[in-house]
Parts: structure tokens; C-alpha cells; sequence
């Protein structure tokens, strides 16, 4: 009989009994729900364990000692063509479970030459641990016998090559995120010490590296913990695990990852993430903090979260702030609490002497408090300090608060039940002295608004009218020939009867409104009581006695006249 006759029949042989075969074997435990039907000999030849066990219970049932093998169905039929004498055929999915059933059979060339382990070890050190690709395959068929390939040392050789491997090409982890989506061609400027050999790239054109983030979060995490212990790139562990983050849990794909299995991955994701600013897009970081939320992570991961988000909160838009409640603050509709100690954090952490970071993210919390001021539920305290806040960061610069003044308005109006003291409550974070003259004129109709505020608009306007003529008189002493002192004065002149002028409508606009307010007394709480009155005709009159003029608007006697004219002319002895 040829050999490939013998082999084809003894290839049958092994097949069937593989099978629910009716030959009667010497050994037929069960392992992993497959018979394991082997003759006790072929079997002894090759396992020093299984010969020594056999040697001493030469005529028991043998059936339990399987039992506890580490391995597959497949595995077993490797394991039997083996000793059957088969021309063994390793594959890299097969050789670490190949590696732990030939250690737990004790196959090692002290009991048989050419054993199995040998062949095993030989293939996984030469063939697997050499290549990346091959390297990540290997190590992720660990997780099935991860107890024993962690005795056996194969899950830290696996770590070892992956993390030199990383170390001498960080961009096999994939490119930092903010050129993931970008064409890198060769002849492009490009980081020279993370791009692939020249060898590599000859002869083998279509290298497409393994991706960790197919490894389970056991096998996962303490592979990107040793990356970081070890100095890998901070922007290419980065990457890798924003990738494994939304392949987990913010695609549509983990829709079958359990919650718990998220809500891990999550908090170890906020562990391992570098600390460098600017890693990871801030519109990332809140999609995590807003499935954070959802999944009930730790508050410890929670916090770490909106200190990544803090830090790099003037890269953000309005959209990101739009973080739905959950729990506790369900009454409301935006979880207004976070976005607050987002703030402080950023503010809290805020050192660079430019000053844009500050006015975007005042110009940030503006547009976030006009989409939220339509909240029913959003309470006074919460809106006035978080205006407040966007006024602290105007603070020192030349910019306009109109986004305030827009904020309070849609307020107010989605707000209409509250109270005259309420209101005022509302508008005490306005300063009308920084608007723009269109918000000036919107603010000096609106009805929404308290009395006293309408009041403090219309003496906004004569303030800056007083300090735009006392700016072009400052600016005309410079000025030194007669002829241009006499034209300033003559610009003097018209300023003053145009301001008496329009303190003279003021001065009627005022008294229309204390007649609206007698005639609102009983309906509007506390705002149209006699007090109220006296406090506003009161402030009226205080206000024009700092102004500069005496009680009738009527009276040219000003002192701020005499002030000037006096100033105009002091060689001619005025």
C-alpha cells in the first residue's frame, strides 16, 4: 500500500474518530462537549503526563483526566493527528492553545524527540512574535485559555513585541485623530520617524496593521497601560483608544455590548487617556461624558471627563453644551450643574496671557444661555450665575454684552410669571453702558422689562452722550489757534442744547413711565408701591445732580457749561 493511501485511510481514521464513531477507543472522555477518543499508547508515547498516569491506573477509567484540558474541539484534532503521527499544520489562531495543551499533556522532548510543545514554541517564537500582525492575532486567542497562557508567559510575550513594535512605529496604533480622516501621500511632508520602513513598503505594498481595538477590554487595557508606562506617542494611544471607544460604545455596533461591559470600557478609557491637552476633539470628550451619564459611570471617571473637557472648553461649540439632565436634575431640561463645573474648571486652569480663549468661551456661555433661557425650569440663581460668569471673562476687554441682553430678554419672555423684583433680579447682570447702540434702542422699548431697569437704560444713553462730547472737546484742546478754539466752542454749544434736548425727552419719558407705574400699582407686585415710586423719582433726581445740572432740565444754568467754557478759554481770562 502506498504512503498516500495509508495517510488518506489514517486520515479517516482520525476523522471518524472524531466523530459519534461506534469503534470501540480506549479513552473517551469528554472535553468541551466533543468525545476525545484516542488510543491509550499513541496517546502515552507522547504525554509524559498521560504515560506516568497511565503506568499507575493501568486498568481504571482514565476519562477525568481530560476533563480540565485546555482546549477547543479543533485543538484536540490537531493534537490527535499529531500523535497519530500527521505532519502537523500550525496556524497562528492555533498555536497558543496547541502551546497550552502541550504543556498540560507534558508532550516535551525529554519524553519524545520532535515533540509537540517544541514545534508549538518554535512556531510562536519565529513566525508569530516577529510580526505585528501576527502578534496581535495570536494574542487575542488568549483570552480562551487566558489562565494558562498567563502561566505559560505568553500573554507578557505577546505585550512585550506589541509594545517594542509600537515604540519603533507608533502609527500601527493608527494616526492621531486629527489626521485620521486626512490622505497622507508619501511625497507629503510627514513625520519621518512613524512612517513605515522603506522595506516594508516595497515588499509589502498592501500593510494593512492589525487593529488593537479588536482585543477584548481584558486583553486591551493592560496593553495601552504598559504604552504609556513604556513612553509610546501620547497623540497615538490616544487615537487608539478614542478608536476603541467608539467602536465599543458609540457606534451602532455595540448596540449588543452589555451596559456594565460599556460602562467598564468607558472608565478605563478616562484612566489610560494621556493628559496633554488637545488629544482628543472637545466635540468627542462630550459625546463620552453624555453616554458617561447615560451608563452611570463612576464619579470618579465622570469628573475626569469634564476636567478633559474644562481645560479645552474654548474649542467647543453650543451644541456640545446641550447635555441632557439625567438623574437628580431631570427637572430640567440641559444638565446646567455640569456645564457650570465645566466652567469652573476652566477657569480654574486658564494660565495663557491671551486673552481669546476667555472672550470665546464668554461669547460660548452667551449663545448656551439664549438656547437655555426658553427653559421653564431653569431657575433665576442658575441663570444669573451663569451670566455672570460670561461677564467675568468680558472683563477688561472692549467688547459688546449684547448676548447677555439677548439671554435675559428670551428669559424674561418664556418667563412671563415672574414678579417686578424678580425681573430686576434677572436684569441685575446687564450694563447697558456696554451695548451696542441697537440693543440700547431695543432694550429702551421693551416692555419686558422691570421700570427701574427701563430707567437705568435712558440714563445709560445721557452717560454716553456726556462722555462722546466730552471726548471731542478733550480731543479739540489740542488744538491752539483762536479760530479752532472758537469753532470748538461753537461744538460745544450745540452739544450742550442737544443734550439738554434729549435730557428734556428723557425727562418726559421718565415721568410718562411713574404714571404707567401709579396706574400698574395694584398689579404689579411690589414694583408700584409708594416706596418703589419714591426710590425711582428719588434715583431720577440723584442721577442728574451727578449729572452735573440742577433739578429743572428746563434751567440753563449747567455746571458742566461753566466747567467747559472755563476750560476753553484761559488766556482770554473766562
Amino acid at each position: 500500500m502506498s504512503y498516500r493511501k495509508m495517510a488518506r485511510r489514517q486520515s479517516k481514521h482520525v476523522s471518524l474518530c472524531f466523530s459519534k464513531s461506534t469503534c470501540p477507543p480506549d479513552l473517551q472522555p469528554n472535553v468541551l462537549g466533543t468525545p476525545f477518543m484516542a488510543e491509550k499508547e499513541l496517546l502515552a508515547a507522547k504525554s509524559a503526563k498521560f504515560a506516568a498516569l497511565l503506568e499507575d491506573n493501568s486498568k481504571e477509567d482514565l476519562s477525568h483526566f481530560l476533563r480540565n484540558m485546555p482546549a477547543d474541539p479543533e485543538t484536540l484534532e490537531l493534537v490527535a493527528r499529531f500523535y497519530h503521527g500527521f505532519q502537523l499544520q500550525i496556524s497562528t489562531e492555533k498555536v497558543v492553545p496547541l502551546i497550552c495543551v502541550a504543556h498540560y499533556l507534558e508532550m516535551t522532548e525529554n519524553h519524545s524527540k520532535n515533540n509537540l510543545l517544541g514545534q508549538a514554541l518554535s512556531f510562536f517564537q519565529e513566525t508569530i512574535l516577529p510580526s505585528w500582525n501576527e502578534t496581535v492575532k495570536a494574542f487575542r486567542t488568549t483570552e480562551k485559555f487566558l489562565r494558562h497562557s498567563l502561566k505559560l508567559g505568553l500573554v507578557e510575550a505577546c505585550m512585550k513585541s506589541i509594545i517594542t513594535k509600537a515604540l519603533a512605529n507608533p502609527s500601527l496604533l493608527g494616526e492621531p485623530i486629527k489626521n485620521s480622516t486626512k490622505y497622507v501621500d508619501d511625497s507629503e511632508e510627514e513625520d519621518e520617524g512613524y512612517k513605515p520602513s522603506a522595506r516594508r513598503r516595497l515588499f509589502d505594498l498592501d500593510f494593512k496593521s492589525e487593529d488593537l481595538t479588536t482585543l477584548s477590554l481584558e486583553l486591551y487595557e493592560p496593553v495601552i497601560h504598559e504604552m504609556n508606562k513604556h513612553g509610546v506617542p501620547s497623540p497615538y494611544v490616544a487615537a487608539s483608544l478614542c478608536n476603541y471607544t467608539k467602536k465599543w460604545v458609540l457606534s451602532g455596533s455595540g448596540e449588543a455590548v452589555k451596559s456594565n461591559y460599556k460602562k467598564e470600557i468607558l472608565e478605563a478609557v478616562e484612566r489610560h487617556l494621556p493628559p496633554e491637552k488637545g488629544l482628543v476633539p472637545c466635540t468627542l470628550l462630550f459625546e463620552i461624558l453624555r453616554f458617561a451619564n447615560v451608563l452611570e459611570v463612576s464619579s470618579e471617571c465622570r469628573n475626569g471627563i469634564e476636567i478633559r473637557i474644562g481645560k479645552q472648553l474654548d474649542q467647543a461649540a453650543v451644541k456640545d453644551l446641550l447635555i441632557p439632565s439625567q438623574g437628580y436634575s431631570k427637572e430640567m431640561q440641559y444638565d446646567i450643574v455640569c456645564v457650570r463645573r465645566i466652567l469652573k474648571v476652566f477657569y480654574g486652569s486658564y494660565t495663557s496671557s491671551d486673552i481669546s480663549g476667555l472672550i470665546a468661551v464668554a461669547e460660548l456661555i452667551e449663545d448656551f444661555l439664549a438656547e437655555v433661557a426658553s427653559d421653564i425650569d431653569l431657575n433665576i440663581d442658575t441663570f444669573v450665575d451663569l451670566a455672570e460668569m460670561s461677564l467675568a471673562a468680558s472683563l477688561g476687554t472692549q467688547r459688546t454684552l449684547d448676548g447677555i441682553y439677548r439671554a435675559v430678554d428670551i428669559y424674561l419672555d418664556k418667563h412671563r410669571h415672574l414678579t417686578e423684583s424678580e425681573r430686576e433680579e434677572v436684569c441685575r447682570v446687564l450694563d447697558f453702558q456696554k451695548v451696542s447702540p441697537e440693543a440700547y434702542e431695543h432694550a429702551a422699548k421693551n416692555e419686558k422689562l422691570p421700570l427701574r431697569v427701563v430707567v437705568q437704560v435712558l440714563f445709560a444713553g445721557q452717560l454716553q452722550l456726556r462722555d462722546r462730547i466730552l471726548k471731542e472737546v478733550q480731543d479739540s484742546d489740542d488744538k491752539s489757534t483762536k479760530e479752532e478754539a472758537e469753532e470748538n466752542e461753537e461744538k460745544l454749544d450745540f452739544g450742550e442744547e442737544e443734550m439738554r434736548s434729549e435730557m428734556e425727552k428723557m425727562s418726559m419719558k421718565v415721568m410718562e413711565l411713574e404714571r404707567e407705574c401709579n396706574m400698574m400699582r395694584k398689579e404689579i407686585d411690589n414694583g408700584g408701591s409708594p416706596k418703589v415710586r419714591k426710590e425711582k423719582t428719588s434715583l431720577w433726581r440723584e442721577m442728574k445732580r451727578k449729572f452735573g445740572c440742577v433739578n429743572s432740565v428746563h434751567d440753563s444754568n449747567c455746571q458742566l457749561k461753566k466747567k467747559k467754557k472755563k476750560k476753553m478759554h484761559p488766556k482770554q481770562g473766562v
